[in-house]
């Protein structure tokens, strides 16, 4: 099995944070979202993974220390690292076709702006697997049409008339994943744009055509990343899972605790120095950071980076950065000094 993992885009939606650091490499809960997002398909497909494909952007914005970070999660997996250059910013289904030499077998693709919580097996007679999630209105997302059989026959984007609450995720499974390959490469033998990109969907319409068995996996959980509120409540939730996990560490032991109570629960990273200071609940706090005579809750801060006498509510800061003050719903990015 095979993973192969788009990440060109910039996240424009979650500027400023997305200024300095590429989206998928922020962290959530203590975690790079592509981290928990690979680790968690890894659990669902409950089988070996041997290589794990990751398509990045402009080295100058993905760089050695990215490709880096990347190789060493694969390499956790017991799987091989691949890394790929997206050159432009041409669509879902030209990003596939950067990694073309790693697109054999099966292979699972997964666009490394969500996260999930699922719990299935894979449908073998089944030629593709369409992750879904169950929507309140469909009208809003790309959703998928199923037949009397339960398969999908048609992808339909943000349908004025009901045609299913299953909204598509953008997660994949092909159980053979060079058939999606030789349908994308004549999208782009075609030159078939929508929107002036070249998208997945239109490979897998060719795949339907041609009669291949599309089924969904219904996820229990799908947690987005887009911008700042979206992204604090997913940090909020995967917080939640955690504790119920009964995941350990997630208050490293190097925590320096002056005076100050945590609120559980919470994601405290190494070296951090509480000072006169209410943390939590559904709190995130990075590497290096000192927190001083301020009250931080349902928050996400990053590393490196001082907060002192501010009252936090729904707040995302960035790295390194110097904050003193009395805002409460902020939104900071890297390197940005407020005293």
């Amino acid at each position: 099995m095979k993973i192969i993992v788009p990440m060109a885009g910039r996240g424009s939606r979650l500027r400023p944070h997305s200024l300095t650091v590429p989206k998928p490499l922020i962290p959530v809960a203590g975690q790079p979202i592509v981290h928990r997002l690979v680790k968690d398909i890894v659990k669902v497909l409950k089988q070996p993974v041997d290589e794990i494909a990751f398509v990045l952007g402009d080295p100058a914005w993905f760089g050695d220390d990215v490709v880096e970070s990347l190789k060493a999660l694969a390499t956790s997996l017991g799987a091989k690292p691949s890394i790929y250059r997206q050159d432009q910013p041409l669509g879902t289904g030209h990003a596939i076709m950067c990694a073309k030499p790693s697109l054999s077998g099966p292979a699972v693709i997964a666009y490394a702006d969500t996260l999930i919580r699922a719990e299935f097996d894979l449908d073998p007679n089944a030629d593709s697997v369409i992750w879904t999630k169950k929507v309140a209105n469909p009208k809003a997302y790309g959703v998928v049409k199923l037949n009397s059989k339960q398969e999908i026959v048609e992808l339909v984007e943000k349908p004025e008339t009901f045609v299913s609450d299953q909204a598509v995720i953008g997660i994949y499974y092909f159980k053979d994943v060079e058939v999606l390959k030789d349908k994308l490469q004549e999208v782009l033998d075609e030159n078939v744009m929508n929107g002036g990109e070249y998208q997945i969907n239109d490979g897998i319409k060719r795949m339907m055509a041609d009669g291949k068995i599309f089924k969904t996996g219904t996820v229990d959980e799908w947690m987005d990343c887009g911008n700042k509120n979206v992204t604090l409540e997913t940090n909020t939730r995967m917080l939640g899972f955690l504790k119920a996990d009964g995941e350990e560490q997630m208050i490293a032991k190097s925590v320096i605790n002056n005076n100050s109570t945590v609120i559980e629960p919470c994601y405290i990273g190494e070296h951090v120095e509480l000072d006169n200071a209410t943390v939590g609940p559904n709190v995130s706090i990075g590497d290096n950071c000192v927190i001083k005579n301020s009250s931080v809750k349902n928050s996400l801060i990053q590393n490196h980076t001082n907060i002192k006498n501010a009252t936090l509510d729904n707040a995302m800061i960035g790295n390194h950065v110097t904050y003193n003050g009395d805002f409460k719903a902020i939104s900071i990015g890297d390197y940005s000094v407020l005293e």
